[in-house]
């Protein structure tokens, strides 16, 4: 009998990594998807910015370059205190790919926040054979 994860049955956290959130920044990744693996992404936290993330009006969410196949133009300038957090879903009116093993998924700033931020990202999904 094969062994069975937690991730293969039910949504779980997939990854927690720090994000740089200022504008300029480059993508950061925070999950990859394990050789023999696929996964859908259902949900990012992002929480507890070092700064107010204020003038961080567009990130995009996924994988590629531009992080840009999962979410795009999340408006995070309201997150002005360091206690704060948003959740960014899948919502089910939106068709989504499956991430492939080896695809980087992350968060790039498009317009980020105006001042040096960072915050910490958490990916849930669910991860099954390829």
């Amino acid at each position: 009998m094969a062994t069975t994860y937690v991730q293969e049955v039910s949504i779980a956290l997939l990854a927690t990594g720090t994000a740089a959130m200022k504008n300029g920044d480059g993508k950061t990744t925070i999950y990859t998807v394990p050789a023999d693996k696929k996964a859908t992404i259902t949900q990012v936290v992002i929480r507890q910015p070092t700064v107010s993330l204020a003038g961080g009006t567009n990130y995009n969410i996924g994988d590629g370059a531009n992080a840009d196949t999962w979410r795009i133009a999340i408006n995070l300038s309201g997150m002005t205190g360091t206690n704060d957090y948003m959740v960014v879903t899948n919502n089910l009116a939106v068709i989504s790919a499956v991430f492939d093993a080896g695809d980087e998924f992350g968060i790039k700033p498009v317009t980020g926040a105006t001042a040096d931020a960072e915050a910490e990202i958490d990916v849930y999904g669910r991860e099954f054979d390829a």
